[in-house]
């Protein structure tokens, strides 16, 4: 055969890793003539896939999704809580455009910066310290009216970690002498998925405009569930009155931010805030704020400010391959079929001119 039309391959073993031999290291135990001879006779790096080198955070074990995108874009694709933890560090979410917009917004029109989301250091939607660092950021921005809509976990985190968590918030929000917790609700309700409308409308109602049980801190509504063995997850939307008594609401002039970077369960809430021909569920004069930022891209269609811009890996490997004007041939089982795919091919679902794809089915 030329050796100009050799095929190339590029075999992923995925779980194969280089650690140094011993009674449990299967790799080593085994009989791998082949690949000892590839090793020998051929030149060899070896990647680091685990951490910040996959753009996970410090620490975190890799994955198969993180490793097969990282390969295919041939760079280092940051996950969100990531990119954010890094935006903290640098400065970045401070001075972040968007984020600075929803400050000023609301600042020159004196209304209200409410922040929302997740209060959890579950690190799957959201982390609590991305809400601490956008408290200081207001108060560096000079903001002077701020509300926390506070959404316990209780799925991803211990059921009842959500106190400790509103607790080193309203530390936080003392030591800033800025703003308070302002609503307190349950994922279940503030962060519903499957159009289980009335579930949202609950936690809209609190949070736009302050309707629903009543609690005089944060801390005493998590204890009042608790006492009727109520855990974090299914925390009913509850209104925290102001030191007058008083309750709050949305109006024009305020701005908000919601603070989940995952967003998949932030997408409801948002729609119903945001968009002015939303018909879930009769929002009852509902007086829509200027300006409402998130995080990240949670639906291309809502018409909110967005944060931070998803990475777009617009020349994956197959890509590269493709313009070159050759052919390839995408092969798995069934388990790591979307791996050698959506995932190798920087999230694109549909494959390149050139590019065959066949399914394996993986033993039952």
């Amino acid at each position: 055969m030329d050796m100009a039309k050799r095929p190339v391959l590029l075999a992923i073993l995925d779980g194969w890793g280089i650690a140094p031999e011993g009674p449990g290291n299967a790799v080593t135990l085994a009989k791998t003539p082949v690949l000892d001879n590839l090793f020998r006779v051929y030149p060899n790096a070896t990647l680091l896939t685990s951490g910040e080198h996959v753009g996970l955070p410090d620490g975190q074990m890799g994955n198969s999704e993180v490793g097969h995108l990282n390969i295919g874009a041939g760079f280092i694709v940051f996950q969100w809580i990531t990119r954010i933890d890094m935006g903290i560090r640098s400065g970045e979410l401070a001075n972040n455009p968007a984020i600075q917009r929803a400050f000023s917004s609301a600042s020159a029109r004196g209304g209200t910066v409410h922040l929302m989301g997740l209060v959890s250091d579950g690190g799957v939607h959201s982390h609590t310290r991305h809400l601490i660092a956008l408290l200081e950021a207001a108060k560096a921005a000079g903001v002077e009216r701020l509300l926390v809509h506070a959404f316990t976990d209780g799925r991803d985190t211990s059921p009842t970690s959500g106190r400790h968590s509103l607790t080193e918030v309203e530390s936080k929000l003392m030591h800033l002498g800025l703003g308070r917790i302002a609503t307190v609700s349950g994922r279940y309700y503030a962060m519903d998925r499957d159009h289980r409308w009335e579930r949202t409308q609950l936690a809209f109602e609190a949070i736009a405009h302050g309707r629903g049980p009543e609690a005089t801190s944060a801390v005493t509504a998590i204890d009042t569930s608790y006492a009727l063995y109520v855990t974090d997850e299914f925390i009913e939307p509850t209104v925290v009155l102001a030191p007058d008594g008083s309750r709050h609401a949305l109006g024009r002039d305020d701005s908000v931010i919601v603070f989940n970077f995952r967003s998949d369960r932030g997408r409801q809430l948002v729609e119903a805030l945001s968009k002015p021909d939303f018909t879930g569920f009769d929002r009852d004069n509902y007086v829509m704020p200027e300006n409402v930022t998130t995080l990240t891209t949670y639906d291309a269609t809502l018409p909110v400010h967005v944060a931070y811009a998803p990475h777009n890996v617009e020349f994956p490997l197959a890509r590269a391959i493709c313009e070159a004007g050759m052919t390839q041939f995408h092969t798995a089982e069934t388990e790591k079929y979307p791996h050698v795919t959506f995932f190798l091919n920087g999230g694109r679902e549909e494959p390149f001119p050139g590019e065959d794809r066949r399914i394996m089915p993986s033993p039952k």
